[in-house]
């Protein structure tokens, strides 16, 4: 194998029984490899970096060896430094003047409160506050339940061919038990149909759903047995047929579990138009710097493939609320772009057309009109939470993405500047924050949902801070970390961290706070929806050196409602 594949070897070195050998530098990759002179065989030298995509059950093991709890990762820490002994390092000590403590930094810290839900009045509780991050939908209903009258369901797996009519008779009848006015019986006659015929099944519920009065509202979904068909079939529904589609896993379904049922019915209500619960400070219009006046809240990513990964684009994903005051609901739209560039190209774009001359788009232009036409007022405030933006690249994604919403705006009316707030959300750092007493931490022994840290630890003159939104439910809790960069809104520390931790508590997928502010996680749901769009395409071969491959339109209806979560 070795030598058939010699041609990709930049430079080879031996040194005794070891073998180095570099592939072409344009690949970017490094193996060793070891021969064994006795058996003549050779063998991968244990230790390097795989940057390749891990599958499913690489993922667990990783996950089992590094989740750890807080007490243990602590202990790791304190320990690695004293073996360490950084202070008898010269290097350390004299040439750079550091010193580095062999315990760890105690830091002040604050708990904010979680705030009040509002669920609908016929529910046995209409208000439900949060403890340590989650609660519960017993004996509440859905603040706005959705409606479904034209629905089916096609079954795909073999090993639960029978299952659909008792799965969807019960689905439909916690639906409609949490608020929800869900048809019992389907518009079309349930089917199952082999894995090898997802193209053609779904062609002919949309076929057979066109004869309908009203196009087909929710494709309830049972995925095929083995793994890999969740993307086709998205893709399929979402840009080619303009169907909601609600997937569920086999196994899982076929436990008929009432958890399992309730989590899919918050899921399907999302779909729908539907919103689960609302914060109640937003209906009483409590909320400083949010209810007073008509604010957007946007949250945007870009979504780039692993290292080793072969593509041309990354994908863009930009999310709005749609219902001010409540900020429940989140439109999305997706957007191919260059690989590996971190800006959003497309916020804001002009492009010429033969017929209309100079036409203006983007995605925050196409958010701002639709909040236009859902609520009927202009937002007079933007708050603008960005994913994924390191530090060196704070100056460069600011400029150019504060022009492009400057610019979106401007093209809509003349003289039209909403003041925009831009908050940087930063997931990926290496600080971890212990609590000093085992009575104030949550069941995993983790610190407590709402901690902040805006002192110590953040920089001297800027507007940062450390949020831990959310309940640990294994390993040591990460805090997500806020940065501001531009503010026109006046923000205090107190108001941005209120209202960002209690965003926290309106994720429409389950009954718990989550880690990162909504918006944020729903455009990285967005983003990895339409990577799915691409997939086939890129499962062919290497596209390297290919032109960015624009992204399938989504259908309207589909467009209309949280079609990612």
């Amino acid at each position: 194998m070795i030598r058939e594949q010699m041609s990709l070897w930049s430079s080879i070195s031996v040194t005794n029984t070891m073998l180095c050998l570099n592939i072409h530098p344009c690949l970017h990759f490094k193996v060793e490899v070891k021969l064994d002179l006795s058996t003549r065989q050779w063998s991968i030298v244990e230790g390097q970096r795989y940057t390749k995509k891990l599958n499913e059950q690489q993922v667990r093991s990783l996950l089992r060896a590094t989740c750890q709890r807080p007490n243990i990762r602590k202990g790791n820490i304190t320990k690695m430094v004293q073996v360490n002994n950084f202070e008898a390092e010269e290097l350390v000590t004299k040439e750079f003047g550091m010193h580095v403590c062999k315990e760890l930094a105690l830091i002040e810290a604050r708990v904010l409160n979680p705030p009040a839900l509002k669920y609908h009045d016929s529910g046995h509780y209409k208000i439900v506050n949060p403890s340590c991050g989650q609660w519960n939908m017993i004996n509440k209903k859905m603040v706005n339940g959705g409606k479904v009258d034209f629905w089916t369901c096609v079954n795909f797996s073999s090993e639960y061919w029978n299952m659909s009519e008792d799965f969807c008779a019960e689905l439909v009848k916690m639906c409609n038990s949490k608020g929800m006015v869900f048809r019992q019986t389907p518009s079309i006659v349930m089917r199952s149909a082999r894995a090898d015929r997802i193209d053609q099944t779904l062609m002919d519920v949309y076929k057979e759903s066109a004869g309908l009065n009203k196009p087909l509202q929710l494709l309830i979904i049972i995925l095929p047995d083995q793994t890999g068909s969740y993307g086709k079939i998205k893709r399929i529904c979402e840009t080619e047929l303009g169907i909601v589609s609600q997937c569920c896993k086999p196994v899982q379904a076929a436990k008929f579990s009432n958890q399992y049922f309730e989590n899919v019915a918050l899921k399907i209500n999302a779909k729908v138009g539907g919103r689960n619960t609302v914060l109640n400070d937003a209906i009483l219009r409590r909320i400083p710097l949010v209810t007073d006046v008509p604010t957007i809240i946007f949250g945007a990513c870009v979504s780039h493939l692993p290292p080793g990964e072969d593509s041309s684009s990354s994908i863009a994903a930009v999310v709005a609320s749609m219902d001010w005051p409540e900020l429940t609901k989140y439109r999305g739209v997706v957007s191919a772009q260059t690989d590996r560039v971190e800006i959003i190209q497309d916020l804001y774009k002009q492009t010429k057309d033969p017929q209309k001359g100079l036409v203006e788009g983007g995605m925050v232009r196409e958010l701002l009109v639709a909040f236009f036409k859902s609520t009927r007022q202009k937002p007079s405030r933007i708050i603008f939470y960005r994913d994924g933006v390191s530090e060196g690249q704070f100056s460069q994604v600011l400029l150019y993405e504060m022009d492009a919403i400057r610019k979106a705006c401007s093209s809509l009316q003349e003289g039209y500047m909403p003041r925009v707030t831009f908050v940087v959300v930063q997931k990926r750092h290496h600080t971890r924050l212990f609590p000093t007493d085992r009575n104030k931490t949550d069941r995993s022994g983790n610190i407590l949902p709402g901690t902040v840290v805006d002192t110590s630890i953040c920089h001297p003159t800027e507007f940062d801070f450390y949020l831990n939104s959310h309940a640990g439910s294994q390993g040591t809790s990460k805090s997500t970390h806020y940065h501001v960069l531009f503010d026109e809104n006046g923000f205090t520390a107190d108001i941005l961290q209120v209202l960002t931790n209690s965003l926290c508590y309106t994720y429409a997928r389950c009954t718990k706070s989550v880690s990162i502010v909504p918006p944020a996680y729903y455009a990285h749901l967005a983003a990895f929806r339409a990577r799915y769009y691409i997939e086939d395409e890129m499962s062919d071969g290497g596209s390297t050196g290919v032109g960015v491959r624009p992204l399938p339109s989504i259908k309207d209806n589909v467009k209309e409602v949280m079609f990612y979560v």
